[in-house]
C-alpha cells in the first residue's frame, strides 16, 4: 500500500470546497426567481462531474508516483508503466526513473571497488593497521590479527605492540607529524625484526570538509631475513677466519717442508700428505657446515609446510649410522614409536638434528656401550629458555601435544657449568678431543636453529662420569594428531649390533 492509499483522502474534503460555494450561488439565484431550479441543478450536477473528473486525474498520478517512490524506497529500480507517459507527471517521473538507475550503477561500482581493495588489503602479506585518533586499532588486516590476535579491535594499539619507539613514532605521527619508521625485535615465538613505517592519514569531515580527524596506517614488514643475511655475511667472515687458520698453517707449514728438507724423505712425505689430506677435509666439513647454519638461520623465521614421520625418520638415520657405531663395539637401541602422531617439519633438516645427535653419542660415547633413541609422547613442552640446561614441565599452563625423541649415551658426561654454553658456535668442552674426532664445533648448533625453527626446544641433561641425554622436543602436526599407521616399522628393536 502507498503512502497516499495509507492516508484519508483529502480530495474529499477540496471537492466538497469546491462544489459549496458553487450551489450556494445557486441556490441564491432559484430563491430570487432569476434561476429556473432545473437548470440551477443541471448546472451542479455538471459542476459536479467536472470536480470528479479532475480528483480522478490527479489521484491516478499521485498513486503512480507514490508506488514509484515506495519501489526506490525498497532499493528497485523500476520504470513508470506505459500507460502512466500519457499522465500529468508522466515525463518527470521516467527522468527520476532514470536518473535512480544511473546513481545505482555508480553505487555499486563504489561498492565493489571497495570490496576490491577490502581484498587487497586483507591479501597483503605485510600485517597492517589502521590507528585512530586516540591510538586505538580501527581496522587490521589478516597478517596483523594473525601476529596480534582478534582482540587487537577496537582496543588501545599498546595492548598488541608493546614497544615504547613504536607507541612514540605512532603518537608523534597522530600528533600531526609526517611519516616516520622504526624497527623493533619480536622475541617470540622466533626472534623477528619488522621494521614499521607509519604515515598518517586524515580522514574527511563529517561535513565533507577537509579538516578531519588525523589517524595512522601503520605497516609491519619483515626484514629478519635481511638482517640475518648482513649478519651471516660477518659471522661467516669471521668464522671462517678463525676456524680455517690452524689448518691453513698446518699445510702451508707442511707443503713448505715437502719443498724443503723433506723434499726426498718419502716416510715423511707419506706421513705429512696424511695430515695434510686430514687438515683439508677438516676444512672442507668446516666450510660445509659453515655454509649449512648460515642457510637455516637464514630460514629460522619460517615455519616449515610439510609433515613427517620422525619414527621411520629415525629408523633410517639408525640404519645409516650403524656400520659406523659397530666400529666402537657401540650398539645403537630405539624404543616406542608406535602410534606417533606426525609433526609439520622439513624431513631433511630433521633427518640432519638426528644425525648429528646419534652420531655425537656415538663419537662421545664409551665403547661397547650402547646408544638408545627414545621415542615418544610428550605431555607439554619445556618452559621457554630452556635450552641448554634441564627442562622443567609447565606445572599450570595449557599442554600442548606432540612429540619427544631423546638420545642416551654412556660417555664420560658432561659438567653443569657448560651445558648453557653447548649450543653456541665452535664452543668445545673438550677442543683437542672434538677436533681429533673430526667436529667442527657446529652440530649442536645447527640442532638448535633447526628445533627453532620447527618452534621446538631442546634440552640437555648430562651427569659427569655416567652420560648425556639430548631431548628434542616437537609439537604435533594439528590438534587431531594423525598418528602413524600401526603398519610401521616396530622400533623397539636394536637398531645396530656391536662387535663382540
Amino acid at each position: 500500500m502507498s503512502r497516499l492509499e495509507a492516508r484519508p483522502d483529502r480530495f474529499v474534503a477540496i471537492a466538497v470546497l469546491m462544489l459549496a460555494p458553487t450551489g450556494a450561488l445557486l441556490a441564491a439565484l432559484v430563491l430570487s426567481g432569476r434561476l429556473d431550479p432545473l437548470l440551477a441543478i443541471a448546472a451542479f450536477a455538471v459542476v459536479g462531474a467536472v470536480t470528479a473528473v479532475a480528483r480522478h486525474l490527479v489521484l491516478r498520478d499521485s498513486r503512480l508516483i507514490a508506488a514509484y517512490l515506495d519501489q526506490v524506497r525498497d532499493r528497485r529500480t523500476p520504470l513508470p508503466p506505459p500507460q502512466a507517459r500519457t499522465l500529468t507527471g508522466a515525463a518527470l517521473l521516467e527522468d527520476i526513473a532514470h536518473l535512480h538507475q544511473g546513481w545505482l550503477r555508480h553505487r555499486e561500482e563504489i561498492e565493489h571497488r571497495l570490496a576490491a581493495d577490502e581484498a587487497v588489503v586483507e591479501a597483503l602479506h605485510d600485517p597492517l593497521m589502521l590507528v585512530d585518533a586516540k591510538r586505538r586499532v580501527g581496522r587490521a588486516n589478516s597478517a596483523a590479527r594473525a601476529l596480534f590476535g582478534d582482540r587487537m579491535l577496537t582496543r588501545d594499539l599498546a595492548v598488541s605492540v608493546r614497544n615504547p619507539d613504536v607507541l612514540s613514532v605512532v603518537d608523534a605521527v597522530l600528533a600531526g607529524g609526517d611519516s616516520r619508521r622504526v624497527e623493533f625485535t619480536l622475541p617470540l615465538p622466533v626472534e623477528r625484526v619488522l621494521e614499521v613505517r607509519v604515515t598518517p592519514f586524515r580522514q574527511p569531515a563529517e561535513d565533507g570538509g577537509e579538516d578531519g580527524e588525523i589517524t595512522a596506517i601503520v605497516t609491519l614488514h619483515d626484514i629478519t631475513a635481511i638482517k640475518r643475511s648482513e649478519q651471516m655475511r660477518a659471522d661467516f667472515v669471521a668464522n671462517a677466519s678463525h676456524e680455517l687458520r690452524t689448518p691453513l698453517s698446518t699445510l702451508v707449514g707442511f707443503i713448505e717442508t715437502l719443498r724443503g728438507p723433506a723434499r726426498d724423505d718419502a716416510d715423511a712425505r707419506d706421513r705429512f700428505l696424511a695430515i695434510m689430506q686430514e687438515q683439508a677435509g677438516r676444512m672442507s666439513r668446516l666450510v660445509m657446515d659453515l655454509l649449512s647454519l648460515s642457510r637455516i638461520e637464514l630460514d629460522e623465521h619460517t615455519h616449515p609446510t610439510g609433515e613427517t614421520n620422525v619414527a621411520a625418520l629415525v629408523q633410517s638415520v639408525v640404519a645409516m649410522l650403524e656400520l659406523k657405531a659397530a666400529a666402537r663395539k657401540i650398539t645403537i637401541k630405539v624404543q616406542g614409536g608406535e602410534g606417533l602422531p606426525r609433526v609439520q617439519g622439513d624431513e631433511d633438516q630433521l633427518t640432519q638434528v638426528f644425525q648429528n645427535l646419534i652420531d655425537n653419542a656415538i663419537k662421545y660415547g664409551r665403547e661397547q656401550t650402547e646408544v638408545v633413541v627414545t621415542l615418544e609422547r610428550a605431555d607439554a613442552p619445556p618452559m621457554p629458555g630452556a635450552t641448554g640446561i634441564r627442562a622443567r614441565q609447565v606445572p599450570h599452563g595449557p599442554r600442548i601435544q606432540g612429540i619427544k625423541v631423546s638420545v642416551t649415551d654412556k660417555g664420560d658426561g658432561i659438567a653443569r657449568t657448560h651445558l648453557p654454553r653447548l649450543t653456541e658456535r665452535f664452543y668445545r668442552v673438550d677442543a683437542a678431543r672434538s677436533r681429533a674426532l673430526g667436529g667442527t664445533g657446529l652440530g649442536l648448533a645447527i640442532v638448535k636453529h633447526i628445533v627453532n625453527r620447527h618452534r621446538g626446544r631442546l634440552t640437555i641433561d648430562s651427569e659427569v662420569g655416567k652420560g648425556s641425554t639430548f631431548t628434542v622436543h616437537l609439537p604435533a602436526a594439528d590438534k587431531a594428531e594423525k598418528a602413524v599407521p600401526q603398519s610401521a616399522p616396530n622400533l623397539s628393536q636394536e637398531g645396530g649390533r656391536g662387535a663382540a
